[in-house]
């Protein structure tokens, strides 16, 4: 199923901006959504359970936190710093819910900076698409790690085409462990970056 089909499905409109807008700010990286055919791979290989909690940051229009909501069951969260891109979101989020009479409780979207939003202690899955520099990741890293040390649980960090820094500081500097690698088939030979990684506490 190709995107456009996909948030037809779904009743959203999650596709990239035809002019791409960069943050002000050097630490955030630019709205680039996550391929649905790459979704299709990851979900094949790794399972959400419905009482799963996952967080998406940098979650522009809202596609993970869609996808996930849909398909899986799980709840999402979506954290988005960029005003415009949340209120599409919002917008994504009535149109979705009305058309698909799904739980609205269980998928919410906040405004605010990635290393600002509070973690709970349902929260146990955080996605990451390359949203900003290694310097705001490590804080958000550092936050995930003082929610466990607070409410003891299990989380995963799902990382897409994940950034060489990222990986050398969660394999040097935290408790992560490398649980899983998932390629994309027919992209990853060409391009070593197109892979999910799979890290665990």
């Amino acid at each position: 199923m190709d995107e456009f089909k996909f948030d037809k499905l779904l009743h959203v409109r999650t596709g990239a901006e035809k002019n791409i807008t960069y943050p002000d700010s050097v630490q955030y990286n630019p709205y680039e959504p996550t391929p649905y055919s790459a979704l299709e791979t990851l979900f094949l290989e790794y399972e959400l359970k419905e009482n799963d909690q996952i967080v998406d940051y940098g979650c522009g229009k809202g596609r993970i936190n869609f996808y996930i909501h849909y398909f899986c069951g799980a709840s999402v969260k979506g954290i988005e710093m960029d005003e415009a891109f949340f209120e599409k979101a919002i917008v994504n989020q009535r149109s979705y819910l009305d058309n698909t009479k799904s739980n609205k409780e269980t998928i919410e979207f906040f405004c605010c900076l990635a290393e600002e939003y509070r973690i709970e202690p349902s929260d146990n899955r955080f996605y990451f698409f390359n949203p900003f520099s290694i310097h705001v990741f490590r804080k958000v890293i550092q936050s995930i790690l003082r929610s466990v040390e607070e409410m003891q649980r299990e989380v995963e960090l799902i990382l897409y085409y994940p950034h060489e820094e990222y990986i050398y500081f969660l394999e040097n500097e935290t408790s992560f462990e490398l649980k899983k690698e998932i390629i994309l088939p027919g992209l990853y030979e060409k391009n070593p970056d197109e892979r999910f990684l799979i890290y665990m506490n």
